[in-house]
């Protein structure tokens, strides 16, 4: 196990591994039961039960996500993080379904055209991926860039979610 992990068992975090089409979900909850981080592992592991309420219903929100039954989340959210980037994680979940857009859209709707690097810098410090979607946002030219479960699954999910909008291919927003 690695080390991250033995310090969040010590301040009592409860987890869980969920096999979805994309990898291994790990789903962590704080000691409040808010869900802490949401990441797609390449390690093969055997799924565990979730024991608490928001980890069975992130469970099940998932599920539905990824069956094309759930466009939106309605999960108790904590992830730690300055102003700026809970600014940038809540205008990620503005980002309709279906849908994508650049990166320089993205500080133009934040207002903040001069800060593209900053706010591409805060959506890979996202700890909540899919249920904040930042795999929504792409490159200037269209290409899939800054995702840390790589960009095959950025693709699949982008794909995913623009086939169960009806959408072909995603749109640019």
């Amino acid at each position: 196990m690695q080390k991250h992990y033995l310090t969040l068992k010590k301040n009592k975090a409860m987890e869980c591994y969920y096999k979805s089409p994309i990898g291994i979900v790990h789903i962590i909850a704080d000691n409040e039961d808010r869900i802490s981080r949401i990441a797609v592992l390449d390690d093969e592991l055997d799924e565990t039960a979730p024991a608490t309420p928001a980890l069975q219903m992130a469970v099940e929100q998932l599920k539905e996500y990824f069956a094309g039954k759930r466009v939106n989340f309605d999960l108790p959210l904590q992830q730690p993080g300055s102003a700026f980037q809970q600014r940038v994680w809540q205008q990620l979940m503005a980002i309709k379904y279906g849908t994508t857009i650049t990166y320089t859209q993205q500080s133009k709707l934040m207002n903040d055209p001069l800060a593209v690097r900053a706010i591409a810098a805060a959506n890979g410090k996202n700890n909540l991926w899919i249920v904040v979607p930042c795999h929504r946002v792409i490159g200037s030219d269209g290409s899939l860039t800054g995702y840390a479960g790589g960009v095959w699954r950025k693709r699949w999910l982008i794909d995913h979610e623009a086939k169960v909008a009806g959408v072909g291919q995603a749109t640019l927003f």
